[in-house]
């Protein structure tokens, strides 16, 4: 069966959301993705005292000093297509008040007719927490653990009720409801994450980290739902973070997605042989405008097909 392929939309600073956000979504359908995605960061520390992952001295990249919105950037991409799902990949949950972002999901599922996956992460920047998080970063899972409970709440029948932490719903109508019951997906890079997963969640959202690794972590996944007695399948979305070079990348030791589209494909073909169901190329580091993104994305899609992902 073939992959379904996603694309990343362009939210970094090189980027005019405005119009570029539009301009991408609109030629990404055209081309044939079966999806949109957005991500997020919220700020960029300057100094970056906690590095990238909370590691010490491990910088972060220039890609995050500027990141749009990701639910406002695929409202505009919704806005200008008609059949590509609208994903993000990932939402740092904890970072927003469960109810408001229940309600944003539920209108933009609304608006598009039934598009949204909902893929949340629990975060990892203690900055991110300290300017946004609706709890302490120590209790982020717990903080995730609730935004899924009250988003179903939301989407499910009305009256809602609710009692958490932070969210309490006496009882309400609250619409728009979604089109069709939102998918969520998880990060899940944990073994305690994993469980939520496979308790909770609908899917698995994880980033590319070599075939063999990857394929290694599904099936530490795949067991661990027939441990817990998970009958329903698990929807899968595999994020690729590629760099686009336009000449190939030389070398012995070419880092994983980085090159031209032909080593580009040659890794999605690698990754695509463990079964996953979808694939998020995100091309927006290495291409220098919205019209290079669009002639890269066109190029590597054409040639993943031609190869049979």
């Amino acid at each position: 069966m073939t992959t379904a392929l996603g694309l990343g939309l362009p939210q970094n600073h090189q980027y005019d959301v405005g119009r570029d956000v539009p301009d991408v979504a609109r030629a990404a359908e055209q081309i044939g993705y079966q999806s949109l995605w957005a991500y997020e960061r919220v700020l960029f520390p300057e100094p970056a005292v906690h590095g990238l992952f909370g590691i010490p001295g491990l910088a972060w990249p220039d890609d995050y000093r500027s990141v749009a919105e990701p639910l406002v950037t695929l409202s505009l991409a919704a806005a200008v297509t008609e059949r590509a799902r609208l994903g993000t990949s990932v939402l740092v949950a904890p970072l927003h008040g469960p109810f408001q972002l229940a309600r944003s999901l539920a209108t933009l599922d609304a608006a598009s007719r039934g598009r949204v996956v909902a893929g949340f992460g629990s975060g990892w920047s203690l900055d991110e927490y300290a300017a946004a998080g609706v709890r302490p970063f120590e209790e982020r899972g717990k903080a995730l653990d609730e935004a899924i409970e009250v988003c179903r709440a939301v989407w499910g029948p009305d009256p809602v009720s609710y009692d958490g932490e932070t969210t309490r719903i006496a009882s309400a109508v609250v619409g728009p409801k979604p089109a069709r019951p939102i998918p969520i997906l998880l990060a899940a890079g944990t073994k305690q994450a994993r469980r939520r997963l496979v308790d909770h969640a609908d899917g698995w959202l994880p980033l590319a980290m070599g075939a063999e690794q990857t394929a290694a972590e599904w099936r530490e996944l795949q067991d661990l739902a027939a441990e817990r007695g998970r009958t329903e399948p698990i929807r899968t979305v595999l994020r690729a973070n590629a760099e686009y070079t336009p000449k190939p990348y030389e070398g012995c030791d070419r880092p994983l997605f980085r090159g031209n589209a032909d080593q580009i494909v040659d890794d999605l073909a690698a990754h695509a042989g463990i079964g996953f169901d979808e694939i998020l190329i995100d091309l927006q580091k290495g291409t220098r405008d919205a019209q290079e993104l669009k002639d890269v994305a066109a190029e590597v899609h054409e040639k993943a097909r031609a190869s049979g992902v």
